[in-house]
């Protein structure tokens, strides 16, 4: 993921609730969401080239989310893929709480990362930028991007109100989260962050949807979890035109 806003414990319905996207390089293999047939209770897309995932659930209603932090500077050739963080979370059974120590004890060999792990009793945010360190999410909404938990970014405040608007509504549908995930508005210069990439990709890189013929929004996930760990997990999916080529639907249980 590069972006994603969360709802963890403030939903009558929903225990937890994401709506990301994941913006990546349209040459990079992917596979759609799907229930993995190596790890049959996992939910979730697939990097091809690592085999690893940005964002997926499993039968046990557990959820893993993993963004890139944007720092040029660092370039580590044969760091782990980080994609693998979520996705042995969800291949595995370990408690969040239990893996996110393993990940924080190991976390220095990954290039800089983001990841949010729930289960039934916790939702842990862990980051190896600039140093290893994780915190247990109180109830709340959180928004995340390619920087800090909650950083001021323009569009991760942005997605981050439409949730929680979405949340104090108490809305069941997910279509003003779509619209969010959508939206291509590119903020104003003052506004952008400075990660070091220069101010024509900073503001590309600033609207909620990428759209741009070698690197842009390739899919859109939203995330639902009741309080008995049932949910599902949907999935819209863009070319390089950011055109949508398709769209799945799961659920984690019959």
């Amino acid at each position: 993921m590069c972006l994603l806003a969360l709802a963890w414990n403030v939903h009558p319905r929903w225990r937890l609730l994401m709506a990301g996207n994941r913006d990546e390089a349209h040459a990079r293999p992917t596979s759609p969401l799907a229930r993995w047939t190596d790890h049959p209770g996992v939910l979730a897309g697939r990097d091809l080239r690592s085999g690893g995932t940005w964002a997926g659930l499993d039968h046990d209603g557990r959820m893993a989310v993993v963004t890139n932090v944007r720092d040029p500077r660092i370039v580590l050739p044969q760091a782990p893929s980080r994609g693998a963080l979520a996705a042995d979370f969800l291949g595995g059974g370990e408690t969040a709480a239990s893996y996110g120590q393993d990940v924080q004890a190991n976390a220095p060999a990954y290039a800089p990362f983001n990841l949010i792990l729930a289960d039934g009793q916790d939702a842990i945010f862990l980051s190896n930028y600039p140093l290893a360190r994780q915190v247990r999410l109180q109830p709340g909404v959180y928004g995340l991007s390619n920087g800090d938990l909650d950083e001021p970014w323009p569009k991760t405040v942005r997605l981050r109100q439409v949730l929680s608007d979405w949340v104090t509504r108490q809305e069941s549908e997910p279509d003003s989260l779509w619209q969010a995930l959508a939206d291509e508005h590119l903020a104003e210069d003052q506004n952008l962050p400075d990660t070091g990439i220069g101010l024509d990709r900073e503001r590309l890189l600033s609207a909620a949807f990428i759209r741009n013929p070698i690197y842009g929004t390739r899919a859109s996930t939203v995330i639902a979890l009741d309080y008995e760990g049932r949910g599902w997990i949907s999935e819209r999916r863009f070319d390089q035109e950011g055109k949508l080529q398709g769209e799945t639907t799961l659920a984690n249980h019959d």
